[in-house]
């Protein structure tokens, strides 16, 4: 991930209901969830949702399909891997052992 992306993602999920929404599609995947429902969840107007999600599609945290009248939304957890490499990646100056607290913790949740 090049730097300009990785401001683009977290500048995206520096807004309160978008971090909301891309945690809640995380948690939602592998179905990911229509635009509507995931509007209805956070109780936010559908047009504010949409702009919130066309953000999030932007800087490439979300991805989606169209089915049939509904527009589906999932986390794009390809992005979230690179933003998440992109951060980490010169953790600790190559002393893995003072990485191994932080791989730890992610380990159990996926």
């Amino acid at each position: 991930m090049e730097k300009d992306s990785a401001i683009a993602a977290l500048g995206a999920l520096a807004q309160g209901t978008r971090l909301d929404v891309f945690r809640l599609l995380v948690r939602r995947e592998p179905t990911g969830m229509a635009a509507g429902d995931i509007a209805r969840q956070l109780g936010v107007p559908q047009n504010t949702m949409s702009a919130h999600l066309g953000i999030l599609a932007r800087a490439g945290l979300v991805r989606f399909e169209r089915h049939s009248r509904s527009i589906v939304y999932r986390a794009d957890l390809d992005g979230l891997r690179a933003l998440t490499l992109f951060l980490v990646k010169d953790c600790c100056a190559g002393n893995a052992e003072l990485c191994a607290p932080l791989v730890a913790e992610l380990t159990p949740c996926c």
